[in-house]
């Protein structure tokens, strides 16, 4: 009899280790954005960062719900993330006002159809000094395969080759 008990236990435990092992991306995932690339950038170059990555999404977006949920909740992609960049989300249909790069100020909305982003998620990745180094478009629904991403850039291998080129590479060593 104390079985079946036992494993109802260790059944309603499983669910609550996983939630264990996530963490709010909003919260620790991206940094607080005061609206600056600039100043982010400078910031950034003092606390010795590589670049500034950005996540365009929007709310309504299920593929930018589930990244967030399933990759950017994991504490070790909060760790590599924000120990290597700025991290950043800009609303594609946001009304804040930002300043961009060139010192020109608009809401987030018009900066991504700036740029343009034509899907959610994109992640742009931007030098220190706001020239754009990558650009990811689409979501990675795997952690190990998005810190590669970061591995990527942290690393300079989009100096280089293609990031398809730089994970064949990887898989290989």
């Amino acid at each position: 009899m104390r079985r079946p008990i036992a494993w109802l236990f260790l059944l309603l435990a499983l669910p609550l280790a996983a939630l264990a092992q996530q963490r709010d991306a909003v919260d620790h995932f991206f940094q607080p954005f005061l609206g600056d690339f600039r100043a982010e950038a400078a910031d950034a170059k003092n606390a010795g960062k590589k670049a500034l990555v950005v996540m365009f999404h929007f709310e309504e977006c299920p593929y930018c719900a589930r990244m967030k949920k399933e990759v950017l909740s994991r504490p070790e992609v909060q760790e590599f993330y924000r120990r290597e960049f700025a991290v950043l989300g800009i609303d594609t249909r946001g009304a804040q006002q930002i300043i961009d790069f060139d010192g020109v100020s608009r809401t987030e909305k018009d900066y991504a159809r700036s740029i343009p982003i034509k899907g959610t998620p994109t992640f742009i990745f931007y030098g220190l000094d706001g020239g754009q180094l990558y650009r990811h478009v689409g979501a990675v629904y795997d952690a190990a395969e998005f810190l590669l991403l970061g591995e990527y850039v942290a690393s300079g291998g989009y100096r280089s080759g293609s990031f398809a080129q730089f994970r064949q590479s990887k898989k290989g060593s």
